[in-house]
């Protein structure tokens, strides 16, 4: 009986609905049929709430506040009835939750029009207040539906799908104008909040309703397979788990745009887009495109770097605080985060945007390297170091780590990264990093056609790869392989200019820690790049792409460019200082065979000569060994002690710096007594026949090794006696009484050694032939014509050397002492050299003669025109004031030299300088190298052919012997034009030394022919 009464009650309050006209009315009708509703189900209900809202949607909206207030108390009651009556699927409240949220989004920017009126302000508070309600109405009807997921009817899904789809247009509705709403901000940011929450909570618990396996399966062959009503089941779920995680995404975008006022909401849009995307074990991919969605997220990311990094270089002359660069980086962590997500679980659709993606990458490293160069970005540096760099190799690594794609995918991804032409742009700017010029737009510019072309993502890509050499230990074996090809393109982008300057100069912040905590360090670029090498090597060793190691070790050993050759001799001396000893006898053995080869047909004297290289090399390596394989490498070398190559082997391996102290105690003994021995027996041949020993550079290795040995302080020099002075002075008499080129060269060789042996035996100095030895020297350097002769010119690097050591013997101040007079105009000669490292040399040579000499008058052995005294900017006024300033100041550089770290532009412009005549000198011996490899490759392979005697047809000897007495015939001629043309010294010297070089092949092919 109460039950009908109640029904009766309700229908009269339906009818009563239907009838009123005044607004009030219906009003308060409806919010009293909102608490009348009884608990069971009544279809008059849910016509009546099918009613209100078509009702609604069919007024004008000039009707203003009065429609608003209807509008707010139908939804109101629509809201009250879902909590009050358990539904029986979602179709009850589809209809009218779609109609309510398309009005309100319908009608959202037409409220934030105007608000000039009253009733418009009215007007404005109420619809927010309905637009509220409406949120709350879904929330509402999202977790009934969530408790009661109740599938199977194909329209009442599809009017569930409409009411998500306008609810979730709705929410992108109010975001994208949320900055102009000024009313109910912090309710209607929760009620979207809430209303996210519980869709993403539906999708999921729709997404257990479908089993994916067998959808998977039946689609590859028929997806009518499924019967209907599974298949409708699954569309419904998959369709509704797109929709929202397209919006999602949308929101996720706008969000962003929207200054830091909707961080909650950016939040819950892309974790729920990661987290969606999670669903279905991967199968959403192909109803959903996952590639934009990764795509997003580092545009987002590439933004919002731009944005901040304009920011700070508008105003470089304040610093930037670590809280600051953290809370601009913070956001940009979290689109990597995120697109490292997706792309883990969805790699193939990952590395179908590889290219945009790896370049978001490659721009945050080059930015890292640029903000570097600034003292006001150091913040920036270490902020970035310690948030974005972790997270962006994560992203490279979930690609190159995925088990779903393939050693060829990986492999592509590493060559669009690494690969760089040969032949790039020059610069045009002096290594101006100043937003004026337009760097950041530059790089910020950069697509992806044009990254292998383009010059201002260099750094980065060396930056990168250094990064990756780093983490390389988590990749698989064949993506290790492919690094360790990427290695020598590398290496050689070291090779330009602004790359080969950063390299030197520039300090990057550098990550250090154990998991726990992390500790921030600066350290230079070249510091880093080594240790990141020497990671990968100890990580290759474990891989078959160890052989490929060994040949870019080998293939580089006599790399041109010194840079570079100092980088790889640093990696060979961590091989053989960390290796097994097996391993590192294997490498020596080679290493001195391939020595012993270049012996037998290279020249000693030229400083830069394969030869010189190797000794160089190899001595290097040796000081990483162990005493026992120094000593085979030194029984290696003396085991024919009366050869010839022997000799200059050992010559070699001293006048590189050889250190006798490596070897074990005998043999260091042996060596010693046996350059002493044989520099005496040279030294007494020489004296007695001096013409004898001046027509090959072989005859005066003795004194090479003694002078090499000494100047290294391998030997104590105590045991040089006079003769060395008697050696000295026949060698300046031979120059003097000699009128070919030929023999004054040789004269000028053993000049320097024997200078140089005399500068390390201070005991000598005090010897009464000394005063003649300094005259002679006076008149040998002194009256040579400005510009000097090449070999005599190469002679003031040793008699630098001898000078400094002047402090040593007592000297008269007398002007008309001529011993202090030589001294004068020698040191007058020294001080006026104009080349830096001449000019070096001598500024050390006084400073360290002026700290021991006797002599009180030291400003007299400093010439007016001394190259310090001169202006720097002009260069033509001198002054003796600036001299000793400048002395003071290199002097006190000097000592410093080892504590400094910093570099100043000054410094840079200088190594860019230098990197630009290193570049042109290693493309020239480039294209040498490359024909001599050629004649080496010519000359091995016949050395493999079989063993086979050959006879050579008579025209090779009959040639060979024309070519002979041709060149016999050179040399004569050759002769006697240096007599006839006294002042073509430089022009001689360059003919004398292809000559001479020309000498040595036909030598070589002469001999072939003999053999044979």
């Amino acid at each position: 009986m109460e039950t009908e009464s109640s029904n009766y009650d309700l229908q009269s309050l339906i009818e009563a609905i239907k009838a009123s006209e005044l607004v009030e009315t219906r009003i308060q009708l409806i919010l009293k049929l909102g608490v009348a509703v009884p608990p069971d189900k009544n279809p008059d209900v849910d016509a009546l709430l099918e009613f209100l809202i078509k009702d609604i949607m069919g007024r004008l909206y000039m009707s203003g506040c009065v429609t608003v207030l209807i509008e707010q108390s139908n939804i109101r009651c629509g809201c009250q009835i879902p909590r009050r009556r358990p539904l029986q699927g979602p179709g009850k409240v589809s209809n009218p939750g779609a109609k309510a949220s398309e009005w309100c989004a319908k009608h959202l920017k037409m409220t934030l029009m105007s608000t000039d009126h009253s009733q418009e302000e009215e007007h404005y508070n109420v619809y927010f207040q309905l637009l509220l309600e409406c949120l709350n109405f879904s929330v509402v009807c999202f977790l009934l539906v969530i408790k009661n997921p109740t599938l199977g009817d194909e329209l009442l899904m599809d009017a569930f799908d409409k009411f998500i789809l306008e609810h979730l247009n709705l929410i992108k509705e109010l975001i994208s104008e949320f900055k102009k709403i000024h009313s109910l901000t912090s309710e209607l940011l929760r009620g979207v909040e809430l209303a996210l929450d519980s869709m993403m909570k539906l999708c999921k618990v729709y997404s257990q309703t479908v089993n994916w396996d067998l959808w998977s399966q039946t689609a590859v062959q028929d997806s009518s397979s499924l019967d209907g009503e599974r298949a409708v089941d699954f569309n419904h779920v998959v369709k509704i788990i797109k929709f929202t995680i397209e919006k999602l995404s949308e929101l996720g975008t706008l969000a962003a745009d929207s200054g830091g006022s909707l961080v909650t909401i950016l939040n819950m849009s892309w974790k729920g887009v990661v987290s969606l995307l999670q669903l279905g074990e991967g199968k959403l991919a192909e109803k959903i495109n996952v590639g934009d969605i990764i795509l997003t997220l580092f545009s987002l990311a590439t933004d919002s770097l731009k944005c901040a990094a304009e920011t700070w270089y508008s105003s470089l002359d304040q610093t930037i605080s670590v809280i600051e660069a953290k809370r601009a980086f913070l956001p940009i962590k979290f689109y990597l985060i995120n697109a490292a997500r997706i792309s883990s679980q969805y790699p193939h659709q990952a590395f179908s945007v590889y290219q945009d993606a790896t370049l978001c990458i490659l721009l945050l490293t080059t930015l890292r390297v640029t903000f570097s160069r600034e003292t006001s970005l150091k913040n920036v540096c270490e902020a970035m170091e310690e948030l974005l760099k972790p997270t962006s190799l994560h992203v490279l690594k979930s690609l190159l780590k995925s088990a779903q794609l393939s050693i060829d995918q990986k492999l592509r991804i590493l060559d669009w990264l690494f690969d760089v032409d040969r032949v790039l742009p020059s610069s045009h700017s002096e290594h101006d990093t100043d937003i004026q010029n337009g760097l950041l737009d530059e790089i910020f510019s950069v697509t992806c056609e044009a990254v292998s072309t383009t010059r201002v993502m260099l750094h980065g890509r060396v930056t990168l790869f250094i990064d990756l050499l780093k983490v390389s230990s988590d990749l698989e074996e064949n993506v290790i392989l492919g690094i360790t090809n990427k290695l020598q393109l590398c290496l050689d982008v070291l090779v330009d200019v602004e790359v080969y300057s950063s390299a030197l100069v520039l300090l990057i912040p550098a990550s250090f820690g154990d998991g726990k905590s992390l500790v921030l360090n600066w350290e230079p670029f070249l510091v880093s790049f080594l240790r990141s090498l020497k990671i990968f090597m100890i990580v290759v060793s474990r891989t078959q792409a160890w052989s490929e190691m060994e040949l870019f070790l080998l293939y580089n050993f006599f790399h041109p460019h010194f840079l570079c050759w100092e980088i790889i001799m640093e990696l060979w001396c961590f091989l053989v200082g960390h290796a097994e000893d097996a391993t590192v006898t294997a490498v020596i053995d080679k290493l001195c065979s391939l020595y012993k080869v270049i012996a037998s047909s290279s020249s000693l004297m030229s400083l830069h000569c394969t030869l010189r290289k190797m000794a160089r090399s190899l001595c290097l390596l040796l000081a990483s060994c162990t005493p026992s394989t120094v000593d085979r490498v030194y029984r290696f070398i003396m085991i024919d002690d009366k050869s010839h190559d022997s000799a200059v082997m050992y010559a070699a391996l001293l006048m590189e710096g050889f250190q006798l102290n490596l070897l074990s105690d005998n043999l260091k003994i042996a060596a010693t007594e046996r350059i002493f021995s044989e520099y005496i027996h040279f030294v007494d041949d020489y004296i007695d026949s001096p013409l004898k020993f001046c027509s090959a550079d072989a005859v005066m290795l003795p004194a090479v090794a003694l002078s090499s040995a000494l100047q290294s302080m391998q030997i104590d020099p105590s045991g040089i006696d006079r003769k060395t002075l008697k050696f000295l002075s026949v060698v300046l008499q031979t120059y003097k009484r000699s009128a070919d080129r030929i023999t004054k060269n040789h004269c000028c060789r053993l000049l320097s050694e024997a200078l140089g042996i005399i500068s390390t035996a201070k005991h000598l100095y005090g010897n009464d032939q000394m005063e003649d030895i300094i005259i002679e020297l006076e008149n040998m350097f002194i009256s040579v014509p400005t510009g000097g002769e090449s070999e005599l010119q190469k002679c003031k690097t040793a008699l630098a050397s001898f000078m400094s050591s002047l402090g040593h013997m007592e000297m008269a101040e007398s002007d008309d002492n001529e011993k202090t007079k030589a001294v004068l105009h020698l040191y007058h000669m020294l001080l006026r050299e104009r080349h830096w490292a001449l000019l070096h040399l001598a500024v050390s040579a006084f400073g360290y003669f002026a700290a021991r000499t006797s002599c009180h008058q030291l400003w007299r052995f400093v010439p007016a025109d001394a190259a310090l005294s001169y202006d720097l900017k002009t260069g033509t006024n001198a002054n003796e004031e600036r001299f000793m300033s400048e002395l003071k100041v290199f002097l006190e550089k000097e000592l410093a030299l080892p504590a400094a770290t910093a570099s100043t532009s000054e410094q840079l412009q200088l190594v860019l300088k230098d990197g630009l005549i290193l570049r042109e000198k290693f493309q020239k011996d480039s294209y040498l190298n490359e024909d001599a490899t050629g004649y080496e490759s010519m000359v091995l392979g016949h050395e493999n052919l079989s063993n086979k005697r050959r006879k050579l047809p008579d025209g090779f000897s009959r040639g060979m012997e024309l070519m002979q007495n041709g060149l016999r015939t050179m040399k004569n001629g050759l002769s006697m034009w240096q007599k006839d043309q006294p002042n073509s010294i430089e022009v001689d010297d360059k003919i004398l030394t292809q000559f001479s070089r020309l000498e040595e092949m036909v030598n070589h092919l002469a001999g072939l022919a003999d053999s044979d």
